[in-house]
């Protein structure tokens, strides 16, 4: 997603907009503030950190296509294929998420990768995008529809998880708006810098480095690897990105994030065996940045590595941050469950699934 960002100061600069117009840009809350120096030297003594930023598990170059950074960046911000965005509304459920029953564990997804679901009780909350505001709507806007659930018509949220900074996952309106009702978060090394500059009581924080579990009455939450990056505007890599495994009640949910494919998955089967549910990237990938979003063949060897015994498939039908057929991410997943007998639990927005 800060590709982006990187491509929205490329344009402005070309446009004339500098100054004092770009300044009052980027001092807009939204962008954050300086990282403190306690938190800076926490994430310095991550062993994930070195040289100056976070790193990947195994090397991962950024950008794969045959031109460099720059070039990638400008063909995406000026290219814009018909099929990205649908010419007519998509397909939506409106659900009163406050009557759904707390003795059986549900799903339900607002788009992109936002959703809710319940676990032996408890509501978790995963990265909100629900309110878009500027500067962010100069961005990206959701596809016609799709915006239907809002802030105020969230529950009372025992756990909000965010798993990185990147604009589609981390945002500023909704988490301003949906704070009171947050009870716990958790979230990736550097990002609380975020949420404690925007209102959130540090003490109802866990701000984890990968493999470390928060324990919460009878549930945990482990925060695990992802192969992906940071990067709120300019310097990249300075907050750590992730995925969580929630355990409660015997059963286990996995957070996936963004991210492209490498060994994680195999390792997560391995190590907690059978998945009730996974909510799989699937959308905005591109052979330009193959490395960090999950292509549609790596999808397909992702779930067979997990081997969960059910999947919801999320990241697509509600922005275009890729140039692939907005209908695409739905054709690649039911095929691939249909050709592997996977259990695959995709439904329009604001559907409630049971699982």
């Amino acid at each position: 997603m800060s590709r982006k960002m990187k491509a929205l100061v490329i344009i402005l600069s070309v446009l004339g907009v500098t100054g004092a117009s770009t300044a009052g840009i980027l001092t807009h809350p939204c962008f954050g503030r300086r990282m403190s120096k306690e938190r800076k030297a926490r994430i310095e003594q991550s062993p994930n950190y070195r040289n100056g930023k976070f790193q990947n598990e195994i090397p991962t170059p950024q950008f794969t296509g045959e031109k460099g950074g720059f070039s990638t960046l400008w063909k995406f911000a000026t290219g814009r294929p018909e099929d990205r965005v649908p010419s007519e509304p998509v397909e939506v459920v409106k659900t009163d998420l406050d009557s759904l029953p707390a003795d059986r564990d549900w799903l339900v997804w607002f788009g992109h990768s936002s959703y809710l679901f319940c676990l032996d009780g408890k509501r978790y909350l995963v990265d909100p995008v629900l309110k878009l505001e500027w500067p962010v709507t100069t961005m990206m806007r959701p596809f016609k529809g799709t915006d239907i659930y809002t802030p105020e018509e969230m529950p009372d949220i025992d756990m909000l998880i965010i798993t990185h900074e990147h604009w589609d996952h981390l945002d500023f309106a909704t988490l301003r708006d949906i704070r009171h009702k947050v009870k716990q978060v958790v979230c990736p090394l550097g990002v609380a810098e975020y949420l404690e500059y925007w209102g959130y009581d540090p003490e109802h924080i866990a701000e984890m480095d990968w493999y470390e579990t928060f324990s919460c009455q009878d549930s945990k939450t482990t925060c695990l690897p992802t192969r992906h990056f940071s990067n709120r505007v300019f310097k990249s890599n300075q907050t750590l990105w992730a995925s969580f495994m929630v355990e409660a009640g015997g059963r286990k949910v996995y957070v996936g994030g963004d991210g492209g494919y490498d060994h994680r998955f195999k390792y997560i089967q391995e190590h907690y065996g059978s998945v009730d549910l996974a909510l799989m990237e699937n959308g905005q990938y591109n052979q330009d940045w193959a490395n960090i979003h999950l292509m549609p063949e790596d999808l397909e060897k992702a779930i067979l590595d997990l081997q969960a015994k059910q999947v919801f498939t999320v990241h697509h039908d509600k922005f275009a941050l890729a140039k692939h057929a907005w209908t695409e991410p739905d054709s690649v997943a039911h095929d691939i469950a249909q050709r592997h007998h996977i259990t695959l639990l995709d439904r329009p927005i604001g559907t409630v699934v049971y699982y």
